[in-house]
């Protein structure tokens, strides 16, 4: 038994030709090594997490691409877990896990704060935690983040530029770090602008399978407030696609009365008409960076604390 372990984990004690035969008949046979008993003799099991919050949102799904091709590349095997963007659900997707001994985790978009967060980043051998930033860096942790505050500033001076006057932010929920940064770019392009800040021009939008009904109530309300209204800049591309829809429903034209950007550019802002104008981050790319970090914690491999992903406006037919 010890002569087969050693030809099929190719470890020295035997001839070429010995080996070659076990091997051969190992195939014959329909042999696989165990993955399991791999992993226990090794300490690593050849797998990743990778946690998303919502596996229905079209955001995710070239992340999760790229991030697994990277991994099927060298041979990793990945988990996809949905945590809905419920935090008892973050919770429990990161001790079941931390229990598989996975060998490292992606973590995108996690809502639950950051203590807590830290207290879990510190059980995986490694991770890449997308979309949130830590106070203080860890050893075992990078961090890729969009420049969301950057992209919400072009997004902004751009309807500004273009003569709109009464511009308002559909917003993600409260626990959303990438709308709480957008927010900030966008008071900041309204404060270059020589344009007051009116809390009365922002509306939360719930993430959720209410989320056209959510976004139709918002833009009504925004419009009963502010009849002027002549722009808005949406959290990201499907509340700016629901927005678009509401606003024709409406009898208001897009963009000739209103102008809509999202943020994103999700594979649906080119096929609704008026193509959506939005901001541009390669989500593909995001994923296999992910995953090439991954590889370069396990390595042992010097990388950054933390990496910025420019995003680029993109003018279509909304903005």
């Amino acid at each position: 038994m010890m002569t087969v372990s050693r030809a099929i984990n190719n470890k020295p004690g035997l001839s070429d030709e010995l080996r070659q035969k076990i091997l051969a008949l190992a195939d014959q046979m329909g042999y696989r090594p165990s993955q399991i008993a791999q992993g226990l003799a090794t300490r690593q099991t050849s797998t990743v997490g990778l946690v998303v919050p919502d596996i229905t949102n079209p955001f995710y799904a070239p992340i999760a691409r790229g991030a697994e091709d990277v991994a099927y590349e060298y041979g990793y095997s990945v988990f996809l877990i949905n945590t809905a963007a419920d935090l008892d659900r973050e919770a429990v997707a990161l001790d079941s896990l931390w229990r598989k001994e996975i060998d490292g985790a992606i973590l995108c978009s996690l809502r639950m704060p950051l203590d807590q967060l830290e207290g879990h980043l510190t059980r995986f051998p490694a991770v890449v935690l997308f979309n949130r930033e830590l106070k203080k860096p860890l050893p075992n942790v990078v961090s890729i983040n969009v420049n969301d505050m950057r992209g919400a500033m072009l997004a902004v001076e751009h309807l500004v530029e273009s003569g709109r006057k009464q511009i308002a932010y559909l917003s993600g929920p409260a626990n959303s770090y990438s709308s709480q940064r957008r927010l900030e770019g966008y008071r900041q392009a309204l404060k270059n602008a020589g344009l007051a800040f009116d809390p009365q021009m922002i509306e939360a939008i719930q993430l959720n399978d209410s989320l056209h009904a959510t976004t139709q109530a918002a833009v009504r309300a925004l419009l009963a407030r502010n009849p002027g209204l002549d722009g808005i800049f949406a959290f990201n591309d499907l509340v700016a696609i629901s927005a678009v829809h509401t606003c024709q429903e409406l009898g208001k034209a897009v963009p000739g009365d209103i102008a809509i950007i999202g943020a994103d550019d999700i594979s649906l802002a080119t096929v609704i008409r008026p193509q959506l104008s939005t901001l541009h981050v390669s989500l593909a790319h995001i994923g296999r960076l992910a995953m090439r970090t991954l590889l370069e914690i396990f390595a042992g491999e010097t990388s950054p604390a933390s990496y910025q992903i420019e995003p680029e406006l993109i003018l279509r037919e909304t903005g």
